[in-house]
């Protein structure tokens, strides 16, 4: 980068994201919800956490959701409910976070990468059908900066060889694709709270939402030792819990969601708009 800066001019990167920004901005708020939490003596799988997987499930026009530790976590945690482990090839996009594929190594099977397409970075349906083995158990598109892979396509493909579809979501929470929310289109949704997402903690954080009721039950579990209400096991587990005060946190920033991306998909638009003279190439939506 050094090479690229005039000789005695100084230059600023502007930020993508700013967590303490989108904290102040609610602080207050916050606060007095953090201090509820710690004042309410429960802190782990409590009020603030149901209340939150309601809420957000629902938002998503989704029946369930599970919070887990992170949006990597959510998609092992979803894999493991598949039975996906040694094996097994699960097919992804080539253009990801290394999450995506380190969870579907983290399982034990093996990823098989597809190209994306030109125009939208997302997975190419195109080159889907061509990816596919007979030891293919799962699909996992990846809707990235904002922008839903073609599901419709995708879908087509999965259906056709009776494969269920795994949206990575933590790059576009609240997006629409034809009028559906990513995350409700495929058998589970997995999202990412990190601080710089759109929809952020103040701390990790991540959830599955489905509408398949034995799945969302199978998550349930495995996010927790394995444990039934009984706190006995079949099947093995670990610990990967959506916490109380992460949970009181998004709970106050989901209400803002949908002004907060109108709002960066305006300054986004304000870009495109300046760039368009200019020998960039800018997104197209």
């Amino acid at each position: 980068m050094d090479q690229l800066r005039p000789q005695g001019a100084g230059f600023q990167l502007i930020p993508t994201s700013s967590p303490l920004a989108a904290y102040q901005a609610q602080r207050d708020e916050i606060r007095a919800r953090v201090l509820s939490v710690l004042d309410g003596g429960n802190y782990i799988l409590g009020p603030e956490v149901e209340s939150f997987e309601r809420s957000f499930s629902a938002y998503c026009r989704t029946d369930y959701g599970v919070g887990v530790n992170s949006g990597t976590d959510a998609l092992i945690l979803t894999l493991k409910a598949l039975d996906i482990g040694p094996g097994d090839e699960v097919v992804t996009v080539s253009h990801t976070a290394l999450a995506t594929v380190s969870a579907v190594l983290a399982v034990g099977a093996t990823p098989v990468l597809v190209d994306i397409d030109p125009i939208f970075y997302t997975l190419d349906p195109a080159a889907l059908e061509d990816a596919i083995s007979t030891r293919t158990k799962a699909v996992v598109p990846v809707h990235l900066y904002g922008q839903p892979a073609d599901m419709d396509a995708i879908l087509a493909v999965a259906q056709r060889h009776g494969i269920p579809v795994i949206e990575d979501c933590a790059q576009a929470t609240g997006a629409l694709y034809k009028g559906r929310r990513v995350g409700s289109i495929g058998d589970a949704g997995c999202f990412s709270f990190y601080p710089t997402k759109n929809l952020g903690a103040i701390g990790d954080g991540g959830m599955v939402v489905t509408s398949g009721h034995s799945l969302a039950e199978r998550i349930r579990r495995i996010r927790q030792y394995g444990w039934d209400e009984r706190r006995e096991t079949d099947r093995l587990g670990v610990n990967s819990r959506l916490d109380e005060i992460q949970a009181a946190i998004l709970s106050v920033k989901l209400p803002l969601l949908d002004q907060n991306n109108e709002r960066r998909a305006a300054i986004a638009r304000r870009y495109s708009e300046s760039l368009s003279g200019l020998p960039v190439i800018v997104p197209d939506e």
